[in-house]
């Protein structure tokens, strides 16, 4: 099995997950509220449709998908939220599910039959196919795990999560550049324990900026569902401890993140 192939797969894996959260809920359920500020978990799912939606544009007709830049570089600060508000205001909960089905099953495909070498415009740098499947999977991930925290529900870290994993740690110029500060040259060394007790590791070993800690933690960090707080992920070195509070695996402005435990527990 290919590199790409085995991705997509896990991509398509990852959005069964969160489909059996989500399939079996009432509509009332679909306007419960999650960790993210004025989201429910139809602003999820709206979410999730919408940038499938964006993704297959991108691949299928570039030139459309240029538009879509042009509204984010118009509006950076409020387009994604005005995309989720607009599917959430126009679909009742069964309708804005099935739209979101068949939004990944088309991607899927496209994703699937590209021809080798394909590159897919985005709003960064243009993507190879693997890259646009894991980036799918880990917003679909980090999503997946907004609904799950707004359901009580927690979830088995799979080995999906070195996808999410490699993005945060590929995404780490990225974090110090729409921050306005200039990204560290050395290469950091991270070492992220799974599991099942496995180390998955990235940057040369002698490395003297270090991250170390689980991979799920690491994986909360870097896509910012989690305060580092609450996390068992460390730094040595002040350029990763830099990082660590800065990182984000998602393309666009800083998010604010969410709060550490104990004030999310005060403001109950």
């Amino acid at each position: 099995m290919s590199a790409v192939v085995a991705v997509i797969d896990d991509l398509r894996e990852e959005g069964d997950e969160l489909d059996d959260l989500v399939g079996a809920l009432d509509g009332p359920d679909w306007l419960g509220p999650t960790p993210a500020e004025r989201w429910s978990i139809a602003h999820q799912i709206a979410h999730l449709s919408w940038t499938d939606e964006v993704a297959l544009l991108a691949a299928t007709e570039p030139d459309r998908f240029g538009d879509e830049v042009a509204k984010a570089l118009a509006a950076p600060e409020a387009f994604v939220d005005e995309a989720a508000d607009a599917l959430v205001a126009a679909h009742a909960p069964d309708a804005l599910l099935a739209r979101w089905r068949e939004g990944r099953q088309r991607l899927e495909k496209v994703l699937r039959d590209a021809p080798d070498g394909t590159r897919i415009p985005w709003y960064g740098p243009a993507m190879s196919v693997a890259s646009m499947a894991s980036a799918r999977l880990m917003e679909t991930w980090a999503h997946g795990q907004d609904v799950a925290d707004a359901l009580g529900v927690a979830r088995t870290p799979t080995a999906r999560l070195r996808h999410v994993a490699r993005i945060g740690v590929r995404a780490r110029n990225y974090a110090f550049m729409v921050r306005g500060i200039t990204a560290p040259e050395e290469e950091f060394r991270v070492e992220l324990r799974t599991p099942e007790g496995e180390t998955v590791a990235y940057g040369p070993e002698d490395g003297a900026q270090r991250i170390t800690g689980p991979l799920l933690d690491f994986c909360l960090l870097v896509t910012q569902r989690a305060h580092r707080a609450d996390l068992a992920v460390t730094a040595e070195g002040a350029a990763a401890d830099q990082w660590l509070g800065i990182a984000q695996a998602f393309a666009g402005p800083p998010g604010p993140g969410r709060p550490p435990r104990a004030e999310q527990e005060r403001l109950r």
